[in-house]
């Protein structure tokens, strides 16, 4: 199973896209390579291709990268199913992950993130659990959401090593931080959504 995380940045006229592109690149080239599993377009909008139980925990990472620029945010729909026909550019690939990524995105609104997958049961459940973690992801600051983002990437680090990785934020700074930005709860939501995935 794939997913397709389709998205595009909030707010992004006011604010110099060489301030926050480079960043959305470092994190997309995190997960895939340029054009086969990632695609920036339109200047503000890009299309990823990952596995599908790791698709919301790299959500929350491109989330926090863009939140650490105060004036902008991202809106973002994961897409769950197959992929039929993958081409050497994302843009040009399809297949039910696309199609749901595509009708999810459209049914946003004014939620920032929202999923779709082949089971109904599993749509229902988060689009009950998405909109309270929003309501406190939307409002990470920008250093609970760049805390937050080396916190993700390198899960196996204590809070003395985020510390020290991010050279100017003392141990008890990275706790407060991290409990401000929901870090614990937010861990339990990804294991969960993760089970859930695999028990399809």
């Amino acid at each position: 199973m794939k997913a397709v995380i389709t998205g595009d940045v909030m707010g992004s006229r006011k604010l110099a896209s060489t301030i926050w592109l480079p960043e959305l690149k470092v994190v997309l080239s995190h997960y895939g390579s340029e054009p086969k599993d990632w695609e920036i377009y339109r200047g503000d909008s890009f299309q990823l291709l990952v596995p599908a139980e790791e698709a919301l925990e790299i959500a929350l990472c491109i989330k926090a990268t863009i939140k650490q620029f105060k004036e902008i945010d991202v809106r973002m729909a994961i897409g769950v199913g197959v992929v039929d026909y993958q081409a050497e550019k994302i843009t040009e690939s399809n297949g039910e992950a696309f199609i749901n990524s595509g009708e999810c995105f459209e049914d946003l609104k004014k939620q920032t993130l929202g999923l779709k997958t082949p089971w109904e049961p599993m749509n229902a459940t988060f689009a009950v659990v998405f909109p309270f973690m929003l309501i406190i992801a939307d409002n990470w600051t920008s250093t609970s959401a760049e805390i937050l983002k080396k916190a993700l990437e390198n899960p196996a680090f204590n809070q003395s090593q985020l510390a020290e990785s991010l050279n100017r934020k003392s141990q008890s700074s990275i706790s407060s931080s991290l409990k401000r930005a929901a870090y614990e709860e937010l861990k339990n939501m990804i294991s969960f959504y993760k089970q859930q995935i695999q028990k399809q």
